[in-house]
């Protein structure tokens, strides 16, 4: 599948953000990578991603003060987040308004799912389309 579409992936684990990275390149899709949420402003402030693949648990700036930060900006309703975390609490997503919750550790399998659905959500509804979370 080559999609094109920019996923920013963001998480404070290196080893973590470079397996998802080279997932998702190997499926076709462009990557942005940031280690905290004050570099995923910066990187959004780049290119406006398709996708957010979003950790919650991070130094600097934490997920929720991204999503946060997002929304005043006027991107929060635009992009997508799917918000993969350790906590395994799916309740935390839907307060940063993501789209879709992935528990750590994740299968392979169910992380394409999710970046196929979200990101193909917002790309033929302009990110309006149903909540997978």
């Amino acid at each position: 599948m080559t999609t094109g579409t920019l996923v920013l992936v963001v998480d404070d684990d290196p080893d973590i953000l470079d397996a998802i990275c080279d997932i998702l390149l190997g499926e076709g899709y462009r990557v942005a990578r940031a280690r905290h949420g004050l570099e995923a402003l910066d990187r959004v402030a780049e290119e406006v991603p398709g996708l957010i693949l979003l950790d919650l648990m991070m130094p600097v700036m934490d997920g929720r003060s991204f999503a946060l930060a997002l929304r005043e900006r006027g991107l929060g309703e635009r992009v997508p987040i799917v918000v993969i975390s350790a906590d395994g609490n799916p309740e935390r997503a839907v307060e940063v308004g993501a789209r879709a919750f992935l528990a750590k550790p994740f299968d392979i399998d169910s992380l394409l799912a999710r970046v196929a659905d979200s990101a193909g959500a917002a790309e033929t509804t302009g990110s309006t389309g149903p909540s997978l979370a």
